[in-house]
């Protein structure tokens, strides 16, 4: 009986062709490298330390959030929870821009500056941290939502589509500014900071070891691979790009 295969969506074969491709390089990146530089040289002046590691947890937490949305496109064949497709200045992940890590690196710096001092104070009788994350959480997703509207930001599946987005405030963005306000409200206690920022990274850099290696491919990429070997329609030396996207051999 003949497996049915999904059909790789037309975004994810146009970020495809943009991944990792330097050619449509900017200089305005490397102006948002020094806006990054100048928000964490002020917290390095300030010795806010506290602030720094809030804002480094976020942006590995993304991190973790951008190798898993690859993971889905390996194991689906199809599409990414969420896919960029567009003029940016570099695809890094199917769904992670260059201009989208450097706001990550800056939005956990950001957003812990909005926390109140005091963290047991409530808000109409909700702990202030649970509003600002929940607040910055939809704030977020409102963000994609329009982002999704212009036809460059693309979702496939119902359940991490509109009108479903509860699962995306949830895991998209809860988990990042809540670990945030987790970090920074650990105050001067350095060492447990470098700890869980570590522990995330650390996890990073297994999941970008895995999906970089043959154990990490897409299933049907990899059968697609030496189906075409076995009938001469695949070369032996190393495949093209054009070749790679017709026989599955895709990068993520």
């Amino acid at each position: 009986m003949p497996l049915i295969v999904a059909e790789v969506t037309s975004f994810t074969r146009q970020a495809e062709e943009m991944l990792r491709n330097p050619a449509g390089f900017q200089w305005s990146t490397v102006f948002l490298l020094g806006v990054v530089f100048y928000v964490y040289s002020v917290e390095v002046e300030r010795r806010r330390w506290d602030i720094i590691l809030a804002g480094l947890a976020l942006w590995f937490m993304d991190w973790f959030n951008e190798l898993v949305n690859s993971a889905v496109l390996h194991i689906s064949d199809r599409a990414a929870l969420w896919t960029v497709t567009g003029h940016t200045s570099y695809l890094i992940l199917i769904g992670l821009t260059i201009e989208l890590t450097l706001f990550f690196l800056m939005a956990g710096v950001v957003f812990v500056k909005f926390l109140p001092l005091d963290r047991t104070m409530r808000i109409a009788g909700i702990p202030n941290r649970w509003v600002y994350v929940v607040g910055f959480s939809c704030l977020s997703v409102a963000v994609e939502i329009f982002l999704h509207a212009t036809g460059y930001f693309h979702w496939d599946y119902w359940f991490w589509n509109v009108p479903f987005v509860p699962l995306i405030v949830i895991f998209g963005y809860m988990t990042f500014y809540g670990l945030a306000a987790w970090v920074f409200d650990m105050g001067q206690n350095h060492r447990r900071q470098i700890a869980i920022v570590g522990t995330i990274a650390g996890i990073d850099a297994v999941l970008a070891l895995a999906s970089a290696s043959p154990v990490g491919s897409s299933p049907r990429g990899r059968k697609g691979c030496r189906d075409a070997i076995r009938a001469s329609h695949c070369p032996r030396t190393p495949v093209s790009s054009r070749n790679r996207r017709n026989t599955g051999c895709r990068r993520s």
